[in-house]
């Protein structure tokens, strides 16, 4: 079974930049979703997230990681393969 990865993103953001290169380096699958142009995804995105309006939010399996530090300290914990487990093959 894939897991699901939802970032939410900005096109001026290097930090969500960041993520991406992250998550690809591990081949993983993701659906990005552009809250700079829609502004109902952001809405979407603030209420998900509890509250943050950063960029990026990340969600695995539905769960909130947070934004990119909080997606590197998961990789550097070696937690966040374990989340990823089944998202691979992008």
């Amino acid at each position: 079974m894939m897991a699901s990865v939802i970032i939410y993103t900005t096109l001026t953001c290097p930090y969500c930049v960041h993520a991406k290169e992250l998550l690809d380096s591990k081949h993983v699958a993701y659906q990005e979703i552009h809250v700079d142009k829609n502004p109902a995804q952001l809405k979407e995105m603030i209420a998900k997230s509890g509250g943050r309006k950063t960029v990026p939010q990340i969600f695995i399996n539905g769960q909130h990681i947070g934004g990119f530090d909080d997606l590197q300290r998961l990789n550097e914990s070696g937690k966040l393969d374990v989340l990823l487990q089944g998202a691979k093959n992008k």
